[in-house]
């Protein structure tokens, strides 16, 4: 098994007297972890998933004193797909107030149901982790530093599921079905899901623009949807943890964008399932949108499982001068560039140099870009 980091810091919050939420993309390897984790244990675990309608219906509408009989002597309760289950939020809380030799894990693959039904009943009684596709610091711990560089090719393409590093022989199959039977699960549960084919071109169109300026008024004339749609259905796309934005970064400097935003997917092999493109990277034309998104999603990951405090930006100007990622902390600013081409000449932008003489400058190829990506 590939260690995970989020596994080390749950194990670190068993028996805190909280509820712990373990939150990330279907197929992940968020049950793995905690399979993992119970089997360490000497405690007594009991394992549901509300991915079964009979768990739903036993979770629903349960009281406290029915909850201690069906607990027995499990300490440990373990709940799969939890957002699936109705009122989950308040029979966690239940568990909390009135069972507190138990500790509860549940997981999900929807923020947006998760938040709904947990925020409130939980507030102050919980612990939130989130699990990404393998992070190339989970990587280079498994199998080393320079395996892992020689293995950026395959990332690339094929991304970072658990289940398709494993099984690199299977890699196009593997993505083909997570991206045809997992990916859009959660959307098409929510009731407000009317139009299944049109989420499909959202997303297409997303993975084309990677790395790009999104417009919501292009998009919608392109899938041939209203703008309101084409948002909602982007955000749902961010809750279920399969993309997520980044923001324009701006202090006022005049032409400098400040309400625009790029999407970038968590994973490039799911972006590259989506577009049905398994071409190796000497035959592409996307291979520097492939590799922005590849490390501003692995660094992503890396500022996540550090606990840092940083947020990450691109910069523009309505001149098209432009800084791949800029990163703002309370005591620096970062500003990166990426070249897959490791000869290319690199030169900020003047007006952003100008303007944040302090910014600490670097550029990413594929000979340094380790540093950017492991811990410090």
């Amino acid at each position: 098994m590939i260690l995970r980091v989020a596994l080390e810091n749950i194990e670190r919050k068993l028996f805190k007297g909280k509820v712990i939420l373990l939150f990330g993309a279907r197929q992940v390897g968020k049950t793995t972890i905690l399979e993992h984790l119970t089997k360490t244990r000497s405690e007594p675990v009991w394992h549901i998933s509300g991915d079964e309608p009979d768990t739903r219906a036993l979770l629903a509408e349960i009281t406290s004193s029915q909850l201690k009989n069906y607990l027995g002597k499990h300490k440990i309760f373990f709940i799969d797909e939890a957002q699936r289950i109705p009122n989950i939020g308040l029979t966690l809380k239940l568990i909390a107030d009135n069972l507190k030799d138990v500790q509860v894990i549940a997981t999900g693959s929807s923020s947006f149901e998760m938040a709904n039904e947990m925020n409130e009943p939980l507030t102050g009684r919980k612990f939130e982790f989130r699990v990404f596709p393998l992070s190339f610091q989970e990587m280079v711990d498994h199998h080393g530093l320079l395996e892992e560089k020689r293995q950026l090719p395959q990332r690339l393409i094929y991304g970072t599921y658990p289940e398709v590093v494993t099984n690199p022989n299977e890699s196009e199959e593997l993505l083909n079905l997570i991206a045809d039977s997992y990916l859009y699960k959660d959307l098409f549960i929510l009731d407000s899901i009317k139009r299944p084919k049109l989420l499909e071109k959202i997303l297409q169109a997303l993975a084309l623009q990677v790395g790009s300026e999104v417009s919501y008024n292009e998009l919608a004339q392109l899938v041939g949807a209203d703008k309101g749609t084409v948002e909602k259905y982007i955000q749902l796309f961010e809750q279920t943890f399969v993309l997520f934005q980044l923001p324009s970064f701006s202090r006022n400097v005049r032409n400098e964008l400040k309400k625009s935003k790029k999407i970038y997917f968590y994973d490039c092999g799911i972006r590259n399932a989506v577009i049905g493109n398994y071409n190796p990277i000497h035959k592409r034309t996307d291979v520097g949108a492939l590799w922005e998104n590849y490390l501003i999603a692995e660094r992503m990951k890396k500022l996540h499982y550090e606990n840092s405090r940083s947020r990450s930006f691109f910069w523009r100007t309505t001149q098209q001068q432009e800084v791949d990622l800029v990163e703002e902390s309370i005591d620096n600013l970062k500003a990166f560039e990426f070249k897959w081409n490791t000869s290319a000449k690199v030169k900020f932008p003047k007006t952003f140099t100008n303007a944040y003489p302090d910014a600490q400058l670097k550029t990413i190829t594929p000979e340094n870009f380790e540093e950017f990506l492991i811990k410090s």
